[in-house]
């Protein structure tokens, strides 16, 4: 239940940098590390009604509701897809600083639409094409750490 509790504050304060104080997503998890501690719930309840109860965080991951429900969803990680494989990026598996501002070099957002091209035998790397415009290759360090929604 602690453990639980920490993790909804943290994600909630996550969205409300991201959303309402415009921080970018590489910046918000050390903040919301700081703001986590927090101990009331009453101020935890409201920022999750302030926010609409968002149901994940700024890079996909459940936030659990008061009770410590948390939704889940379908999700694969993009190595996994086979050429002409195609859903929207619903996460990431690593939250570093520096994964995620290549991610936004890549112009690859939460929501950004990704299909397979082709993969590549000798590294595993692939050809992607997102949001139906701008053809990049990634390598497989890269495509191991996307969730995706088909």
């Amino acid at each position: 239940k602690i453990a639980t509790d920490l993790i909804r504050k943290h994600r909630l304060w996550e969205v409300f940098l991201l959303e309402k104080l415009s921080f970018a997503w590489d910046e918000v998890h050390d903040l919301a590390e700081e703001l986590e501690h927090i101990k009331s719930d009453q101020l935890t309840n409201r920022l999750d009604a302030f926010l609409g109860h968002p149901k994940f965080d700024p890079h996909g991951d459940p936030i659990p509701d008061a009770n410590g429900n948390m939704q889940t969803r379908e999700q694969s990680i993009l190595s996994n897809l086979n050429n002409g494989g195609k859903g929207y990026l619903v996460g990431v598996r690593e939250h570093s600083k520096s994964f995620l501002q290549y991610l936004d070099q890549l112009s690859l957002n939460l929501g950004s639409h990704i299909e397979i091209i082709e993969k590549h035998d000798y590294d595993q790397s692939i050809k992607i094409i997102i949001n139906r415009d701008k053809e990049i290759i990634i390598s497989n360090k890269v495509s191991q750490n996307l969730f995706i929604k088909i």
